[in-house]
């Protein structure tokens, strides 16, 4: 079983805060709150974003490279890690 199987009902409960954090901006903009208060939700929103990033690439690392069962899985699970963050890092 995947590392983000096993964590399924935490990951998800992840996205759906985000999802209520991205709503919550939404509804500042409808309502013109001060750019600062939207300013600070969508901080949050990049924060809860990272966080939710690094748990999976740590679960990554740790699944499909570090205990990999061959050096092919192994060689392939590091490639996709490193198309990702050149992606992420843009």
């Amino acid at each position: 079983m995947g590392h983000t199987v096993r964590e399924k009902p935490k990951l998800l409960a992840r996205v759906r805060r985000m999802k209520g954090q991205m709503e919550a901006v939404e509804r500042a903009l409808e309502a013109e709150a001060p750019c600062g208060d939207v300013l600070q939700l969508l901080a949050s929103i990049r924060g809860a974003l990272a966080g939710l990033t690094g748990e999976i690439v740590e679960g990554h690392l740790h699944e499909h490279v570090v205990h990999a069962e061959n050096e092919a899985e192994r060689q392939k699970a590091a490639e996709e890690l490193a198309g990702v963050l050149k992606t992420y890092i843009r």
